[in-house]
């Protein structure tokens, strides 16, 4: 794509297009923009590969295109930033992979590159990064000027990192001042779920860490107290206490390789001693007091219950049926009777609380307890029904395989056995007879060994599904226990 430059194979394109579409003479646009949209349409339904110029930075939709190849990186982040947007869009179904074209033996190309990358963040796949960070730069046409000057004035290789090292050290300044302000503005208004999903928190080292990390990192927390002391910076803690390896406990796999740290996770030894030390410690019933200003983001479903009171209780489900399955269910209810939902439990005990001993009597929570239970309890049963509905289809093909495979064999061996017939009625030697009914005498154990082998896979089939049967009778029979965990009552102020 270049512009109106179009060789004569733009040109037929162009034709085709118009073909299609129809021309009856009225001005849509230039012929420019008429050929942009036919090269466009030509790249989405018959081409594999595009080559553009700039022309292609901007004014177009590729969002049915998820790769990307700078052959050559502007020093504009700006400029970068929109080719990368014309498939990073809304409408995407996939990652977009960018790969760039780079000169390893030139340091100024390998200084810009890592300007672009770890800078401004062009490369790194987070929804909203290069926005956030383009938006703290005054013009980028003033940055494009600054690398300019570099590759104009400067000759070693000292020189080149000594004028990247200051531009970045300016840029740092500008781009961290403008993220803080972003951070906070975001935190300020966004919902805390809507913050999680673009990976903002107020604190940068759990912004890589899942909700199922965050609670086994704020579990481990309250559990090893005196015995580990955590790390301000990075998601990891020092352990020194004595049922598990002592040193460096890490939340990132790929960070914990690195630094020779011990890799932490749900099943990790320490870990599994912690959630089931937790689980048996007998709670008794005590009042909170949740602190929403503390919380520090926006939590906008307990809003609405600031200065509420109410009960909660949490308790565990086993339930068995296709397998054992446990989880925990949340119940609770305000003073003027409203059921709160387990989304709205969940987030209650995500807040700052102060502890005091309980100065009443828990109320009956069984039939919020048991609604919650009856959703999950359908969920699994839905599962189980998907599972059921899976290995009956692949028990359908395997068999239908099987037997069509089986089945078609002895029709070529009866084929065989007819062709060896018609020989042996031609055969006019005694001898010629008797190796015709051999042959004949040896197709037909084949065949006969083949329909043995077509009856004993039914026999298997037919186990098969009676094993798939037996197993949702299984479930049908499913035996439930409910273990109390704790009960509070709970005030947010």
């Amino acid at each position: 794509m270049n512009g109106t430059n179009a060789d004569p194979h733009f040109k037929a394109i162009y034709e085709q297009w118009l073909a299609r579409h129809g021309d009856d003479g009225t001005v849509i646009g230039s012929r420019a923009v008429d050929m942009k949209g036919a090269i466009v349409e030509h790249f989405k339904d018959r081409a594999s590969i595009m080559i553009a110029t700039e022309a292609a930075a901007e004014g177009i939709n590729l969002q049915f295109c998820s790769l990307v190849v700078n052959y050559d990186l502007p020093w504009n982040p700006q400029r970068v930033e929109q080719r990368i947007g014309r498939c990073h869009r809304y409408g995407q179904k996939h990652d977009v992979v960018v790969l760039n074209f780079l000169n390893k033996r030139n340091e100024a190309d390998q200084r810009v590159f890592q300007l672009l990358s770890e800078k401004f963040q062009l490369f790194g796949g987070v929804f909203g990064a290069s926005d956030e960070v383009l938006g703290a730069l005054e013009s980028g046409v003033d940055i494009e000027r600054r690398i300019a000057q570099v590759y104009l004035s400067c000759r070693t290789s000292a020189d080149i990192a000594a004028a990247f090292d200051k531009l970045q050290a300016e840029l740092d300044e500008q781009i961290q001042a403008r993220m803080a302000q972003t951070r906070e503005k975001l935190l300020e208004h966004f919902d805390e779920d809507v913050s999680a999903r673009l990976r903002i928190n107020r604190d940068k080292t759990l912004e890589s860490l899942s909700n199922r990390e965050l609670w086994l990192l704020e579990l481990t927390r309250a559990e090893l107290k005196t015995q580990a002391r955590f790390d301000d910076h990075q998601p990891r803690f020092h352990y020194d206490g004595p049922d598990s390896h002592r040193g460096w406990y890490h939340f990132d796999w790929k960070q914990a390789e690195a630094d020779g740290d011990v890799f932490y996770r749900q099943d990790h030894p320490l870990a599994v001693h912690l959630i089931q030390e937790s689980l048996g410690r007998k709670l008794p019933v005590a009042n909170i007091s949740l602190d929403y200003a503390a919380h520090g983001s926006v939590v906008s479903v307990l809003k609405p219950l600031i200065g509420v009171s109410g009960w909660l209780e949490a308790s565990k489900r086993v339930v068995e049926s296709l397998e054992s399955e446990e989880f925990i269910v949340l119940a609770a209810t305000t003073d003027d009777g409203r059921a709160l939902d387990e989304e709205v439990c969940q987030k209650l005990l995500i807040l700052p609380a102060n502890v005091r001993p309980a100065s009443g009597t828990p109320i009956d929570l069984s039939p919020i307890r048991d609604s919650a239970i009856g959703l999950r309890l359908k969920e699994i049963e839905g599962r189980n029904a998907e599972f059921f509905d899976e290995e009956v289809l692949k028990l359908d093909r395997w068999s239908d395989d099987l037997k069509q495979g089986l089945e078609r064999e002895i029709k070529e061996i009866d084929k065989q056995i007819k062709e060896a017939r018609r020989i042996a009625a031609l055969a006019a030697a005694l001898r010629d007879k008797l190796e015709a009914q051999k042959t004949i005498k040896s197709l037909e154990s084949d065949r006969n060994a083949k329909r043995r082998d077509l009856f004993i896979a039914q026999d298997a089939i037919d186990a098969k599904r009676e094993g798939l049967i037996g197993e949702i009778e299984k479930q049908l029979k499913q035996r439930h226990q409910v273990e109390p965990l704790f009960a509070v009552r709970w005030t947010i102020k």
